[in-house]
């Protein structure tokens, strides 16, 4: 008899992380017809010259792959807006250029790349769901490091015994999701001197860059010897609103981008080609583009925290991105996953639930995120039902 095999099982690795709670909760906001702060997606239009870079590249018939790690205009365009807000950042974009599908591909694409089963990847903590899992699917170790609220620092003890001989990367998200903290240049300085003497790679997200209120967004790479150590992981989704279009890119040192492309082409081949080409576009926007990106930003910031606060909650204020955590401890008793699924059907405001962004859930029980990338009108209709409705429960 030959042996039976169980053809329905799982891998260990797919078996050991959930599928995503910012989606699931997404979902649910459709059901209960809620005002969704829960995904980090806009409402409104991108900038109409995106639209019509896409459509006149499609019109132009550039429909066919382009080129596997991206479309030349498109990494010298990445290239020259580097050297243009950084000019200490010099990027080839021959060499040192991955475009991937969104910056979601690229940093699992570094880590198959870089990174090999059993070495760790150090996290902080709460981070962006994503990460556990693609260091998982990686084969590695995820090491988390805990900041300390309210102003979410780090613990210089903590992260220095995180480092250790297995240790091959940390991730760094700044500004950060999802507390909107911008990380200082003295805790870039600390991580920076941790990684070289422990030489670590850093693989940076900076997909908020320029969606920043206090403090500024300094690039890992421009720190003195970091720009070989460091692998940058960006996109047009939310600096140019459209996070729909799935475009990425990933900037390291050749070495490490030929691995990289390597393994991008077996994962996706390549990004949408003319999303590439309106890409190039995008990038080329004038700096008063981007001033004006934040202050609208922040305006929608200023709007939905007193919004929090008038109902009862504790928002902890954000310096940069678009999302804000708060303390539902104030209004109810119920965990972070009873309250969100109850506010989503009454009032009608949808929220991420704390624990998703942690590894031990305890650590979120009391705290959900809500993201305002919204319209003003559909943040003034939240800040009404939060107002009418009623939160509490003891």
């Amino acid at each position: 008899m030959p042996e039976m095999v169980d053809a329905a099982r799982v891998s260990r690795r797919a078996a050991s992380f959930t599928e995503s709670v910012i989606r699931e909760m997404t979902r649910h906001a459709a059901v209960h017809e809620a005002v969704n702060l829960a995904q980090g997606f806009p409402d409104f239009p991108c900038p109409p010259e995106l639209k019509e870079a896409a459509k006149a590249a499609i019109d132009r018939d550039i429909n066919q792959y382009a080129i596997t790690w991206g479309a030349r205009d498109l990494r010298e365009a990445i290239a020259a807006k580097t050297a243009r807000f950084h000019p200490t950042w010099t990027v080839d974009p021959e060499t040192e250029i991955t475009v991937t599908c969104g910056a979601t591909e690229g940093m699992i694409a570094a880590m198959l790349a870089l990174v090999d089963p059993g070495e760790e990847v150090i996290v902080f903590e709460p981070f962006y769901e994503n990460y556990g899992p693609d260091a998982i699917l990686s084969g590695a170790v995820p090491r988390y490091v805990t900041l300390r609220e309210p102003d979410w620092r780090i613990d210089a003890d903590e992260l220095r015994a995180a480092f250790g001989p297995r240790t091959r990367a940390i991730i760094l998200n700044s500004p950060h999701n999802p507390t909107g903290k911008v990380f200082s240049r003295a805790e870039l300085g600390l991580i920076a001197g941790l990684a070289q003497e422990h030489d670590a790679l850093v693989l940076t997200d900076d997909i908020y860059e320029h969606i920043v209120y206090a403090g500024e967004h300094i690039p890992m790479a421009t720190l003195p010897g970091m720009a070989e150590r460091t692998v940058a992981v960006n996109s047009l989704s939310k600096t140019y609103s459209v996070t729909g279009w799935r475009v990425g890119w990933v900037v390291a040192p050749s070495r490490l981008t030929a691995a990289i492309r390597k393994v991008h082409d077996f994962l996706t081949v390549g990004a949408a080609a003319p999303l590439q080409a309106a890409g190039a576009v995008a990038l080329a926007m004038p700096d008063d583009y981007y001033a004006t990106l934040a202050d609208s930003y922040r305006r929608r910031r200023d709007l939905l925290v007193p919004a929090l606060h008038a109902a009862g909650l504790s928002p902890l204020v954000p310096d940069g991105a678009y999302y804000v955590m708060v303390d539902i401890s104030g209004v109810t008793d119920e965990d972070d996953v009873t309250f969100a699924r109850r506010v989503i059907a009454d009032p009608g405001v949808a929220s991420v639930p704390g624990s998703s962004f942690y590894s031990r859930p305890e650590l979120g029980r009391s705290k959900v995120r809500f993201a305002f990338p919204k319209r003003e009108a559909t943040l003034t209709e939240a800040a009404r039902r939060l107002r009418d409705g009623s939160l509490g429960v003891r």
